[in-house]
C-alpha cells in the first residue's frame, strides 16, 4: 500500500501532477514553476533561514550531549560507575528517538516552525532544572524528558527545509544545519569542560542552559514563516500506513540503517573518550578534555562539504570514504599517544558528519511524500544508534577498556560498508540488465 500523503507540500503535489492531455505547450510554459517561489542562496529570506536553523542545530546538540564531557565528574560526584553515568547521555538520545515520530505527526498539524519553537523552549526550560538534580535517577529522568522535548526539532527541521528551500540548494541547507549540530556539540563540551574545572559539573550544566536560551531566542527572531506548508491532521492509522510505506522502500531502509550505524560509533567514542583521557597514561584535566572537542570543527567542514563530495563521487562513493575515514580514526585511537588519539578523533568526526549529511539529505530527496515522517524515521534510527552506542560503548569500556569501545565501533562500520556494498552491487546488476534489454 502506498504511503499516505501526510508530508508533501502543496508545491510537491503540484509538481507531481500530470499535464492535461488537452493542454498546449504554451499553457504548460505559462504555468508557474513551484521551485521558483522557494528560498535560494542569495535570495530574500535564505540567509535568515540559514542562521535560524544553524542556531537551532547548536542548541540541539549542546543540550542533547550536555553531560557527555562531564561523565567522569558526574561519576565522581554521584559515586557511580561509567556505565551508570553514561545513561545521562543515553536517556536523552533514547527520549529523542522515542519522541521523534509522534512529534513529526504533530508538526503536520501545528506546523514545522511552531513545533521547533516549542521544542527548543521546553528543552531549554528543562536545562535550567537539570543542574539541581539531587540524584542520578532524577538526573537521568530529566534528561530523558529533555530528549523527548528536543525530538520536535529534528522531526520538523528536515521537512521544513525540504518544503521551503529549492531542491538544488537543499543539500547545502541541510549541510549547514548539520554544521550547527557540530558547532553545538563542540561549544557545549568545551564550555562544560572549563566551567566544570573551575566550579563543578552542576555549574557547567547551567552554562549550557544559558547558551540554549541565547540560541532559542535567536532562532525565534530569525526563522522565516513557512510559505509552502499546509496543515493537516494525521491519525494513528494514517501515521502507521505512512511509516509502513517508507519502511517498504529498500533505499530508505538502507539509509536509516547507515545513519544508525554511524551514530553508534559516534555515541560510543564520545561518551567514553573523557574517561580515557582523564586516566592513565594521559591524566588530562577536565578543561583540556573539554577542549579536545574542538575537533567538532572538522565535522562542520565535512558536513558542509558533503554536497561537493557527492557531486564528485556519487552518494555511495561518499559513504565509502566516510566509512574508511571513520575506521582509520578508530584504529588511531588505540595508540597511547595523545597526538594519535587526537588525530583519530579528527578522522572519526570528519567521517561521521560526512556520512550523516549524505544519508540524511538522501532521505529528504528520496521521500516524495510524507517527508516529515521519512525524516523522523531516519532521526529515530540515528538517535537510537547514539543511545545504543553510548550504553554499549560505556559497558565495553567498563568491562575491557578502550579496546572494547573501538571494537564496537569497527563492527558498526563493517555493517555500514556492507550495506553500501550491497547497494553498489545491486546498482551494477540493474545497469547490466538495462543494457541487455536495450541490446535486445
Amino acid at each position: 500500500m502506498p504511503p499516505a500523503d501526510t508530508g508533501a507540500s502543496v508545491t510537491d503535489r503540484a509538481a507531481a501532477s500530470p499535464l492535461s492531455s488537452t493542454g498546449s505547450s504554451s499553457s504548460s510554459a505559462a504555468a508557474p514553476d513551484p521551485e521558483s517561489a522557494k528560498l535560494r542562496p542569495g535570495g530574500p529570506g535564505y540567509r535568515r533561514m540559514s542562521f535560524a536553523l544553524f542556531a537551532a542545530g547548536v542548541a540541539t546538540f549542546a543540550l542533547l550531549y550536555s553531560t557527555q564531557a562531564l561523565l567522569p565528574a558526574i561519576s565522581a560526584g554521584l559515586r557511580v560507575s561509567p556505565d551508570q553515568a553514561s545513561w545521562t547521555v543515553s536517556a536523552a538520545t533514547f527520549g529523542l528517538a522515542l519522541g521523534v515520530i509522534p512529534l513529526s505527526a504533530v508538526s503536520e498539524r501545528l506546523g514545522r516552525r511552531t513545533l521547533m519553537t516549542v521544542s527548543l523552549s521546553v528543552a531549554t526550560l528543562i536545562a535550567m532544572l537539570v543542574p539541581f538534580a539531587p540524584s542520578l535517577g532524577v538526573l537521568i529522568a530529566l534528561r530523558g524528558i529533555q530528549g523527548v522535548a528536543l525530538a520536535g526539532l529534528p522531526a520538523s527541521a528536515m521537512a521544513f527545509l525540504a518544503e521551503e528551500v529549492r531542491a538544488k540548494a537543499l543539500m547545502a541547507a541541510i549541510g549547514l544545519f548539520v554544521a550547527g549540530n557540530s558547532i553545538g556539540g563542540m561549544t557545549g563540551r568545551i564550555l562544560t569542560g572549563w566551567v566544570a574545572q573551575a566550579w563543578g559539573w552542576r555549574a557547567a550544566l547551567g552554562a549550557v542552559g544559558v547558551l540554549a536560551v541565547i540560541c532559542t531566542v535567536t532562532f525565534r527572531l530569525l526563522v522565516p514563516k513557512a510559505r509552502h506548508f499546509t496543515s493537516r491532521s494525521v491519525g494513528p492509522r494514517t501515521l502507521a500506513r505512512t511509516l509502513g510505506g517508507h519502511l517498504a522502500d529498500p533505499l530508505l531502509r538502507r539509509l536509516y540503517a547507515i545513519g544508525g550505524l554511524f551514530m553508534t560509533v559516534f555515541g560510543a567514542v564520545y561518551t567514553v573518550i573523557g574517561y580515557r583521557l582523564v586516566s592513565e597514561p594521559f591524566n588530562l584535566p577536565p578543561g583540556i578534555v573539554g577542549s579536545i572537542f574542538v575537533v567538532y570543527l572538522v565535522g562542520t567542514v565535512s558536513s558542509a562539504a558533503a554536497g561537493k563530495l557527492v557531486a564528485r563521487t556519487g552518494r555511495r562513493g561518499a559513504l565509502y570514504l566516510a566509512v574508511g575515514t571513520t575506521t582509520t580514526g578508530l584504529l588511531l585511537t588505540l595508540s597511547d599517544s595523545v597526538y594519535a588519539v587526537l588525530a583519530g578523533l579528527i578522522l572519526i568526526t570528519a567521517g561521521f558528519f560526512a556520512g550523516h549529511a549524505v544519508a540524511s539529505s538522501a532521505v529528504s530527496r528520496t521521500a516524495k511524500t510524507a517527508r516529515a515522517q521519512a525524516s523522523a524515521l531516519y532521526q529515530c534510527a540515528y538517535y537510537a544508534g547514539s543511545s545504543l552506542g553510548g550504553a554499549l560503548g560505556a559497558a565495553a569500556f567498563h568491562a575491557v577498556g578502550w579496546d572494547g569501545t573501538v571494537l564496537l565501533g569497527l563492527a558498526a562500520m563493517v555493517g555500514a560498508a556492507s550495506i553500501t556494498l550491497y547497494a553498489t552491487r545491486r546498482a551494477i546488476t540493474e545497469r547490466r540488465l538495462l543494457h541487455l534489454e536495450q541490446a535486445a
